[in-house]
């Protein structure tokens, strides 16, 4: 639990209202948000009392400033001395003042005095409270391309290219390699050759319900405490693939993908020299099919994965690059926006960025912050500012097919080591 002090975000200010106004009491909030059950009970009664307007940090803020009743000395150099050293925090300033001689015998402000003060005058690094992306929970998994496993090995040295990362999915229930993608001089993938990867997958086996992936970049805006969806995210969901972002850094979730990536290289490329991507490429896919169809596996009872889960060769649920834009559902990317909400500080410029685009602000917003909405009738951003009193909405950019989509003629090339590609369900009645 953090310490009675530190300052409450404006979301976290809104979720005490949201779930006072369900009944819960202070206790059982404090407990949920990891707060002091006094700050739990001071926004309650500022909600109870003022409304939405009663959320905002600025109510009951001294006319006199944080540290008004201080010396001007004191304050001055409480500046000085974060100026000079902005790793600093309160309490070792507030150390450093009662070793100046100055200031002997007086009476100095407390830390959280002048962490107010600090913040007051814009000398603190804003904070935002952790916010999850909403997604489907870990479950057990009991049938193939129920779950997707989608990782990028990591820069490495092969032979002959120099440094490639490898882009490997594999399903963990059949350990079916799903695809392998090897991209050259690059140390982290870029989303549209995640997207590429995809799409061969996809026509090789179908849609899987749905894929998990790590913190990424390319997929998930790490940058943030409130993160926006990435374009492949929303790409999947309107493709009907379920997007489940891990909890636990590996071993603990994704450890067989990253066993995996050993595998691959161990198979594929290690101590050996390629004279171009091409040929790397094809070792790739071709190693692919050695452990999918010749190689037994111990955790399968020494079975390939085919032979252990032989409906492995197809999902069931239908993908063409040509069929892509039919399928790509836009309804279903703003039912999933519609439960989410995202909180950011409008700059001194009047403007704030909501998934890598820029979006103007009133005037009065200025260094305010703002909780934002998908309103799915009108398809737009519904904006509130942290005092409750200005509401107004944007257009959202970046949100159609096209963007979505990206560049489709990008697709990865094909080898003679590749699976069957099954443009229709097989019969497996017969």
């Amino acid at each position: 639990m953090r310490q009675k002090g530190q300052p409450t975000t404006l979301e976290e200010r809104v979720k005490i209202a949201e779930l006072a106004s369900r009944g819960k009491s202070s206790r059982e909030i404090a407990n949920e948000l990891g707060r002091p059950i006094t700050t739990i009970r001071k926004w309650r009664h500022r909600y109870k009392r003022y409304g939405r307007v009663g959320l905002s940090s600025q109510i009951g803020r001294p006319a006199t400033g944080a540290l008004g009743q201080s010396a001007a000395e004191i304050r001055e150099a409480i500046l000085q001395m974060r100026g000079a050293h902005p790793g600093w925090g309160p309490q070792t300033l507030r150390l450093e003042l009662a070793k100046d001689k100055r200031f002997a015998g007086t009476v100095l402000p407390s830390r959280p005095r002048i962490a107010a003060f600090l913040k007051e005058k814009k000398k603190v690094r804003k904070y935002d409270r952790h916010q999850d992306l909403p997604g489907p929970p870990a479950q057990l998994l009991y049938r193939p391309h129920q779950e997707w496993e989608m990782d990028a090995q990591g820069e490495t040295t092969v032979d002959g290219l120099g440094k490639v990362s490898v882009i490997n999915l594999l399903d963990p229930y059949s350990h079916l390699s799903i695809d392998s993608h090897a991209c050259l001089h690059v140390s982290r993938p870029r989303s549209t050759e995640y997207q590429c990867v995809l799409r061969r997958a996809f026509i090789r086996y179908g849609l899987p319900e749905q894929i998990s992936l790590d913190h990424d970049s390319a997929f998930f805006d790490n940058k943030s405490a409130s993160p926006f969806p990435s374009v492949i995210h929303l790409w999947l969901i309107g493709m009907g693939v379920q997007v489940r972002f891990i909890q636990k850094r590996p071993p603990l979730e994704h450890s067989r993908i990253e066993r995996h990536h050993q595998t691959i290289a161990g198979q594929a490329f290690t101590g050996q020299t390629f004279p171009d991507i091409a040929a790397l490429q094809h070792s790739l896919q071709s190693r692919i099919l050695f452990l999918n169809s010749v190689f037994p596996t111990r955790a399968l009872g020494q079975q390939t994965p085919l032979q252990f889960s032989p409906q492995a060769v197809y999902s069931g649920r239908f993908y063409s690059p040509a069929a892509e834009e039919q399928i790509l559902d836009m309804q279903r990317i703003y039912e999933y926006l519609q439960i989410g909400s995202w909180f950011r500080q409008v700059s001194s410029k009047c403007s704030f960025k909501l998934g890598g685009y820029s979006y103007n602000a009133p005037a009065c917003l200025a260094e305010h912050a703002i909780e934002i909405t998908f309103d799915g009738p009108t398809r737009k951003l519904t904006c509130l500012s942290d005092m409750g009193t200005v509401s107004f909405q944007l257009d959202i950019h970046g949100l159609t097919k096209s963007v979505l989509m990206g560049n489709t003629a990008l697709l990865p090339g094909y080898i003679p080591y590749q699976l069957a590609l099954p443009f229709a369900c097989p019969d497996t009645t017969s």
